[in-house]
C-alpha cells in the first residue's frame, strides 16, 4: 500500500512536469513541440524548458498535502527531485 501510494505521486509529478513543459512551449514558443526542443538542446536551454515545466509539480505536492496524501505528495518531491538532477546534468555536461 505504501509503495502503490509512493508510485501514484511520483508518476502524477512525472505527468505534471510533462503537461507544465508541453503547456509552457503551446503558450510561449512559435515553434511547433519538436522544433522548441531542438532549439533548445542546440542553445542549452534544455535544463530551463523542464525546470519550467515543473512549477505544476507544485500544485500536485501542495493539493496532496492539503488532502492529507503525505506519501503521494513524498512521491511528487521525489519526482521533482529527479528532475532537478537531470537539469543538474544538462547544465553540467
Amino acid at each position: 500500500m505504501l509503495k502503490k501510494e509512493l508510485l501514484i505521486g511520483f508518476a502524477v509529478g512525472i505527468i505534471a512536469n510533462t503537461v507544465g513543459t508541453l503547456l509552457y512551449i503551446l503558450l510561449f514558443s512559435d515553434l511547433g513541440i519538436a522544433e522548441t526542443f531542438q532549439a533548445a538542446i542546440q542553445q542549452g536551454h534544455i535544463g530551463s524548458l523542464l525546470a519550467l515545466g515543473a512549477i505544476l509539480n507544485l500544485v500536485a505536492f501542495f493539493l496532496f498535502l492539503r488532502v492529507r496524501r503525505d506519501l503521494r505528495a513524498k512521491g511528487v518531491l521525489i519526482a521533482t527531485i529527479l528532475t532537478a538532477l537531470l537539469i543538474m546534468y544538462y547544465k553540467v555536461f
